[in-house]
């Protein structure tokens, strides 16, 4: 018990975080855009500053991860992580809310990353799965509290005055994790940094990560463009909701998402034990969320809470790529496979967040109004899920 409470607890508060500040502009967007006169582009570019700092960091942090360990490398950057928000409060316009919203992208790009390199060190094998599952959900209830939880503190406090305290709660998760975690050496010897960089180059001459890379990419990225921006850009342009309809929306949406980690962490040993892969598992439920996708995009059904929680529910189903993704390559390489698909995941949330929203604009200037022009940026989303779903089934038989 006392490990638990010194080491998981304070990674799942800056897990928790790292979440928040996520999802966040979903519900936030629409006040920046009407108080700064942002439009879609614009929207798209600020939240996607997150994505591309956390993506930028990803190869360089696993190396750090590995050289001074996840006590350090976490609590150093999570004070970055503190002075984005800090800045993102005093935000005047475009220009320095994305600095800080990459800043707080960068300070928060250890965070999953640090406890799964901690919980290889402290936890046994068997352990993983559920530990895997058990952080997660703690990203899940940031998630949820970024839906109507914030929302119903935009109206109290103004978004400025929550990001002052979500700097405050930040700096504080960094001096508890400094001061918590326990350290651990794994007995390694570090490597010089050419034979580490030589690992990188490994991970991304192999076959096997790029039967998953494309996923990640355009699956499992484009999730977090949708979930944490448009999402509630959609139920408000096409469905017609109030911000906070759509809030409720996505908190209906996170709480499915923590039930289906813990689902995950709670089942997924035992469906391999009988003979239900992970990797079918992954198969299955991303298939099942580009089924959801369609029926949202389509509008098949007046059921739009319904829809966006069966999207969330099966979507969770990606964090097991990046299991799948590292089983490809020795013990030693797997925090480099680990840190590069995370790094092809939030390239794909990055480009696919920009890109909807230039997209959207492009249409708008050409005629479209805001539903129609959302639509057409959704399929085109979904068409290039469906590709690169198709070459990871193609892929399925050749796995072990």
């Amino acid at each position: 018990m006392a490990i638990w409470t010194r080491l998981f607890l304070p990674f799942a508060g800056a897990y928790f975080l790292s979440y928040l500040y996520r999802t966040a502009n979903a519900v936030i967007g629409p006040v920046l855009a009407s108080e700064l006169q942002l439009g879609a582009g614009d929207l798209g570019l600020l939240t996607s500053a997150y994505f591309l700092s956390f993506a930028a960091a990803q190869l360089p942090l696993g190396m750090l991860l590995d050289r001074f360990g996840a006590r350090r490398v976490e609590s150093a950057l999570l004070l970055v992580a503190a002075a984005g928000a800090a800045l993102f409060s005093v935000g005047k316009g475009i220009v320095d809310l994305a600095i800080a919203r990459a800043l707080i992208g960068l300070g928060v790009s250890a965070c999953l990353m640090a406890a799964f390199k901690a919980f290889s060190l402290w936890f046994p094998l068997e352990r993983q799965a559920s530990l895997t599952g058990w952080i997660m959900t703690s990203g899940g209830l940031g998630a949820l509290a970024a839906t109507a939880p914030l929302e119903a503190a935009v109206e109290l406090f103004g978004w400025r005055d929550i990001f002052v305290a979500l700097a405050a709660l930040t700096l504080a998760v960094a001096v508890w994790l400094q001061r918590s975690v326990p350290d651990r050496d794994d007995g390694a010897q570090t490597q010089p940094l050419s034979a580490q960089w030589a690992g990188v180059r490994e991970v991304f001459a192999s076959r096997h990560f790029w039967r998953f890379a494309p996923l990640g990419l355009t699956t499992i990225g484009g999730f977090m463009a949708v979930q944490s921006l448009w999402s509630v850009s959609w139920l408000m342009q096409v469905n017609g909701h109030t911000r906070a309809t759509a809030a409720e929306h996505m908190a209906g949406m996170s709480l499915a998402m923590l039930v289906a980690y813990l689902m995950i962490g709670l089942l997924a040993t035992a469906l391999a034990r009988r003979g239900i892969r992970p990797v079918i598992l992954l198969a299955v439920g991303l298939a099942l969320s580009l089924l959801t996708l369609g029926l949202i995009t389509s509008e098949a059904s007046a059921h739009t809470q319904l829809l966006w929680v069966a999207y969330g529910s099966f979507s969770s189903f990606g964090t097991l790529a990046y299991s799948q993704a590292a089983a490809g390559f020795p013990v030693a390489l797997s925090g480099r496979a680990n840190t590069a698909f995370n790094l092809m995941v939030f390239v794909g949330a990055f480009a696919v967040q920009w890109g909807m929203g230039l997209l959207i604009d492009l249409l708008q200037a050409t005629g479209c109004d805001a539903a129609a022009a959302h639509r057409r940026a959704f399929l085109a989303l979904l068409g290039v899920q469906l590709a690169a779903y198709a070459w990871f089934s193609a892929s399925i038989r050749w796995s072990r």
